[in-house]
């Protein structure tokens, strides 16, 4: 959960508490103590639970909750498995305190053309921050850049129009328009703050429609389908990195 969000329930008299865990770990292995939540974070290691970051920034379990394998699969297939420890396939960072928060998932690391390896979802968070960003969708892998694409939030930008005094308008000629171009600039350039200078987001395309479960390009979670979305729109993507 985003720590804005979880101020902002608290500011509203309702503290969220935060926690961590798969199935292979029984459920929780992690959570922000009463009286203690750190928002933004999963909290603290619960008792008979070790927490360690890879090298890789992969979050790494350990505890006699732990499963021990998958059922009807031979031990040396237990990838998830490494001495003992659960390789969650999440990655995340540990804090002076200990309090863990998760930044990624390890699948969904992007390598760009010249190497650099980039994590989509801070920049995907702090681009959908903007009031105006429905969704974001960063890309890059054997590309020689980061690049990103935007679904609009129809209401928001219903408002947006009204307060500027501006009737409505189809999605096709919002996305051409230059002023809303600038505001979603300004949620870019937001994201690429937070990130080193190989990172960056250097180009991004509006889309005249969000993504949807009808679509196949979201989970019913709903998440982010990558391979779907970049299939969908592989002919915007290209004019994304002609040139």
């Amino acid at each position: 959960m985003d720590r804005r969000l979880g101020l902002f329930f608290a500011g509203a008299g309702l503290t969220v508490y935060e926690g961590y865990g798969l199935t292979e770990s029984s459920a929780a292995a992690t959570a922000n103590p009463p009286g203690r939540a750190r928002f933004g974070t999963v909290g603290l290691p619960l008792p008979g639970t070790s927490v360690r970051i890879a090298a890789d920034g992969e979050v790494w379990l350990r505890g006699e909750h732990v499963f021990q394998g998958y059922l009807n699969t031979p031990r040396s297939g237990h990838t998830a498995l490494r001495e003992g420890w659960l390789a969650t396939g999440d990655l995340g960072r540990l804090d002076e305190d200990g309090y863990l928060t998760i930044t990624g998932r390890k699948k969904e690391i992007l390598v760009t053309s010249g190497g650099k390896s980039v994590s989509p979802g801070p920049l995907e968070d702090r681009v959908r921050e903007h009031p105006l960003v429905a969704q974001c969708v960063v890309l890059g892998n054997d590309r020689p850049y980061v690049s990103a694409l935007v679904t609009l939030d129809e209401e928001a930008v219903a408002h947006w129009l009204e307060m500027r005094g501006e009737p409505p308008r189809e999605p096709a000629a919002l996305v051409r328009d230059p002023e809303l171009e600038r505001e979603v600039r300004r949620a870019v350039v937001a994201a690429n703050t937070q990130v080193s200078q190989a990172e960056p987001i250097r180009t991004f395309r509006i889309l005249a429609r969000p993504f949807t479960e009808e679509q196949g390009l979201l989970t019913p979670s709903p998440k982010l389908k990558r391979k779907a979305i970049e299939e969908a729109y592989a002919r915007e993507i290209t004019a994304l990195y002609r040139g």
